[in-house]
């Protein structure tokens, strides 16, 4: 029997996947969670063998959620996560994958597709989609491009770095929070992150914020 959490933010979407699997043999759904925190809570209290996660949720979203069930703060040996979204850019698919996913699919995907991949990751294999797939490939074929922050996104990770908030920053720089937000957000793009913590790191080890 393979155990599972579903983790997203939409309950229609969590009934829908329950019920789709409840009709599958060898599946038992025993956890839900509408958002990243409490993904991790359920996992740790129910320890599924996969957990099914959602990426853009409230609070943790799914890269960050994915990131502590593996780090072992859901119980060890971790569950095997499951990325199932609708998104399929190629940051957030690198994102989730360098979180420590054990596959990605999208939720358009055919039932016995998701089905064959729950089924996969419990055994230990990744699962990715076709489509998943082809995108990584085309990324790791592209050429690298020299990532080049503007004054303005490097003053504010810099900021980041030294533990200011948003609300800090803007009043440091006189600009306003969404402006701060904004640049963040561009930042993020460029570097191929999702969160600033990550951000930080990634411009330190190039180089960047020195």
């Amino acid at each position: 029997m393979i155990r599972l959490v579903i983790a997203d933010d939409h309950p229609v979407v969590r009934a829908g996947l329950a019920g789709m699997l409840s009709d599958e043999p060898g599946f038992e759904v025993v956890g839900e969670a509408s958002d990243g925190d409490e993904a991790v809570r359920i996992a740790g209290a129910t320890q599924p063998d996969v957990v099914l996660m959602d990426l853009r949720m409230p609070g943790s979203d799914g890269v960050a959620a994915t990131s502590r069930i593996v780090a072992g703060e859901a119980g060890t040996p971790p569950p095997r996560v499951l990325i199932l979204t609708t998104y399929e850019s190629d940051d957030q698919i690198l994102a989730a994958i360098e979180a420590g996913a054990d596959g990605y699919l999208l939720k358009a995907a055919p039932q016995v597709e998701i089905v064959a991949g729950i089924r996969s990751v419990a055994a230990g294999q990744p699962a990715l989609s076709p489509h998943v797939a082809v995108r990584l490939v085309e990324r790791m074929r592209r050429p690298e491009t020299e990532t080049v922050l503007t004054p303005r996104e490097t003053e504010v990770l810099r900021l980041v770095a030294t533990g200011h908030s948003n609300k800090q920053i803007a009043s440091r720089l006189g600009i306003g929070e969404a402006t701060v937000k904004t640049h963040l957000l561009k930042a993020f793009d460029k570097l191929g992150v999702a969160d600033r913590t990550h951000a930080v790191t990634v411009a330190m080890e190039r180089g960047m914020l020195s």
